[in-house]
């Protein structure tokens, strides 16, 4: 299974991405001014804000076009269906509620099978969730020392979704709508590079 292993900082640099979007809360002292006096292309605009949102939902090049012809064909704006369909990943959902710290992290704790979704054992990051969907932390994963941690840190939930700290669990209570989704990423910009 291919992994984006790029270092966070660096890749935050060159995307001018702030790494609290991704759950890190450090600073490069490098300086990221080296280039900013160039202009970019049109090109160049598109094809970077799909670079920050491939990097912030942790998704590969052909995951993320497969993704894109999928909104295409739903009604509404593709763009806002592409966010939407990033959101209800279950990776960032479990992310989203607070689950884990990052959303690499997200990934991995469901790649290793440690969330329910409705009372059964899902293991596939990618798994897009729907309204009523219960995501659960296993009875088997709740006593290891890094679901103790997590059930103790204060996180902000987002109005689509609601948890249950106590129980390690939440309850997908709609889709996410354009308003509630924080991600710094302008959606058109990328309709437009793969309408080319």
């Amino acid at each position: 299974m291919a992994v984006n292993r790029d270092p966070i900082l660096k890749k935050c640099r060159a995307l001018q991405i702030d790494p609290s979007h991704l759950g890190i809360f450090k600073e490069s002292r490098r300086s990221s001014q080296k280039n900013s006096y160039r202009k970019m292309s049109n090109y160049g605009l598109q094809l970077r804000e799909k670079q920050r949102a491939k990097f912030i939902y942790g998704v590969l090049e052909k995951q993320f076009e497969n993704t894109f012809v999928k909104a295409s064909k739903k009604p509404g704006k593709t763009g806002e269906n592409l966010l939407i369909m990033l959101e209800e990943r279950l990776d960032n959902v479990v992310y989203r509620m607070g689950l884990c710290t990052t959303r690499r992290e997200g990934r991995q704790l469901v790649t290793h099978g440690h969330f329910t979704v409705n009372g059964k054992k899902v293991n596939i990051p990618s798994y897009l969730v729907k309204p009523g969907d219960v995501i659960k932390v296993k009875e088997k994963s709740m006593s290891s020392p890094k679901f103790k941690e997590i059930r103790e840190m204060e996180v902000g939930i987002p109005a689509w979704l609601s948890v249950d700290r106590d129980k390690l669990e939440g309850k997908v209570l709609a889709d996410p709508v354009r308003e509630q989704i924080d991600t710094p990423i302008d959606e058109q910009l990328i309709v437009e590079l793969y309408s080319k």
